[in-house]
């Protein structure tokens, strides 16, 4: 859960998860500052399972030896009886979290300082407070509190480093998320020694999900790699009528050797094998490094940070509760780890040579799936659009927080290194109001291959050209991008002959 961007986003603005962006040495650091309580004991848990503290102090800065365990033991592996069988699979490790304490040869509390990571607010504590056992459920609690004055915030991340790390498996979670502006809980998974292939992110991250507290609709699924850092990402949004704040789901993912796939109550929503891994000016590491070592499971609830922002008035700590029914983690008798990585393919440009797919609007679309055109809401983000007489007409409601809080884009982009290319489009509004085109690298650290670039429209339509070069490594995943929110208007906004192609 470390830097990261949300796939559908389109600001140049890269979120934070969990693992980090690429965490800074000094945010990686513990502060040394002197005691002030001791860790409470296992004994406290059955009486932190009914009542949570309302205040607390620091936590004794610990080193991630003390927080962690100190040696290379082989992992517990323990089974826990409670646990069904999986057809094709052997049951490697699992929790159901049916006894009355966290069981610490599973589990570790880690502790955290505060900004740790991502501008989190949170302290991340060993407190049977922050994460204790209730009515069959591993309870991950935020606490609201004051000190020195302040707001101060307190949650737990839990972790099976150096106790249950695997190579390779299914992991199902189930689990329920909090509603409330500044939650952010997270299923992630991070390598036994991120050292390996060196520091975040060429070490690699695995997300098998997270939720934001205010849009408990959409969980995320993400990994992390590479030097330059890269990022892939799916989503999940659920349009039944429910949330994952307001029933449990399960999450899972199967990682296999050169293949990653994402789930959320069995149902696929986002494949990944496509990744690498380099020292800076180095050659790449043989795949499907990073992905080809042990990792570890991680559950934790932050408040607050670079994604979510942090929580205001409508926030209610009474239910800052992240639920987790069981860990199962589970294997297949054998894996083929002779995997080869797939050749990237360029999607081929029209017989026009425009690499814009419907970019004469004459053909009525989904603008919901990743075919062609799609229409995305984020971040306050209000609206609607609708292919209308050879245009793509965009309602909004409300502006948003973001440039990308309304945004029209296309993927699949084919971006060749040293190619030049001129995009062209007519646009008009309703009353005068700007936007936003780009071209983003989704799985490439959302860098610009032609920069955030603001259009100016008035009610008279007029036609728009940019010529640039493209100086980036090829690739297959470039994104046409137009950006409509936090522009001063709501304003409606008509778009028609987009043409991205290839000049000489």
């Amino acid at each position: 859960m470390r830097y990261k961007r949300v796939l559908a986003a389109a600001s140049a603005m890269a979120m934070l998860t969990s693992c980090g962006s690429k965490s800074s040495s000094s945010s990686e650091k513990a502060s040394t500052t002197a005691a002030t309580e001791a860790v409470t004991t296992a004994a406290d848990e059955t009486a932190a399972a009914t009542t949570a503290a309302t205040t607390l102090t620091t936590l004794p800065p610990t080193t991630e030896a003390a927080t962690t365990t100190t040696e290379d033991v082989p992992p517990a592996y323990k089974q826990d009886p409670e646990t069904p069988a999986l057809e094709g699979y052997n049951l490697l490790w699992s929790d159901e979290f049916s006894g009355k304490q966290l069981d610490t040869t599973l589990w570790n509390r880690e502790w955290r300082a505060p900004g740790w990571t991502n501008n989190e607010l949170q302290e991340y504590t060993q407190y049977s407070s922050n994460s204790f056992l209730r009515d069959g459920n591993l309870v991950i609690k935020a606490i609201k509190s004051e000190k020195d004055g302040e707001d101060y915030y307190t949650s737990a991340k839990i972790t099976g480093k150096k106790k249950t790390d695997f190579t390779y498996g299914k992991v199902v979670v189930r689990a329920k998320v909090p509603e409330g502006q500044g939650f952010w809980p997270a299923i992630w998974m991070m390598p036994k020694d991120e050292s390996y292939y060196g520091s975040w992110p060429k070490c690699g991250e695995i997300d098998i999900m997270e939720v934001l507290g205010n849009a408990v609709d959409l969980a995320y699924g993400t990994i992390h790699y590479g030097s330059p850092y890269a990022s892939q990402q799916g989503s999940y949004l659920l349009t039944n009528g429910t949330t994952y704040a307001s029933d449990f789901h399960d999450y899972s993912v199967e990682w296999e050797p050169g293949e990653i796939r994402w789930y959320v109550d069995n149902e696929l929503y986002f494949t990944a094998n496509d990744w690498f891994t380099a020292e800076e000016g180095a050659d790449e590491k043989t795949y499907p490094a990073p992905f080809d070592q042990p990792f570890f499971l991680q559950l934790n609830l932050a408040v607050g940070g670079s994604w979510p922002g942090p929580p205001d008035a409508t926030t209610n700590f009474e239910n800052a509760e992240f639920l987790i029914d069981y860990v199962r983690v589970y294997q297949k008798p054998e894996y083929n780890t002779d995997v080869k990585k797939p050749e990237k393919v360029f999607r081929a440009p029209l017989s026009n040579g425009n690499l814009i797919y419907n970019g004469s609007f004459d053909e009525q679309e989904s603008l919901s799936d990743d075919e062609n055109w799609k229409f995305l809401l984020f971040e306050g983000g209000k609206g609607s659009a609708e292919i209308k007489e050879n245009s793509i007409v965009i309602s909004s409601e409300a502006a948003g927080t973001e440039d990308y809080s309304v945004q029209l884009v296309q993927p699949d982009l084919p971006m060749y290194k040293g190619k030049k290319y001129r995009i062209t489009f007519d646009a008009w509004a309703d009353e005068d109001r700007t936007g936003i085109v780009c071209i983003s690298a989704p799985t490439a650290g959302w860098i610009r291959y032609f920069p955030d670039t603001t259009f100016d429209m008035t009610p008279e339509k007029k036609t728009y050209t940019y010529d640039f070069e493209m100086t980036s490594n090829d690739d297959n995943k470039g994104r046409l991008e137009f950006n409509l929110g936090k522009q001063g208007s709501t304003a409606t906004v008509h778009i028609a002959k987009v043409r991205v192609e290839i000049v000489e």
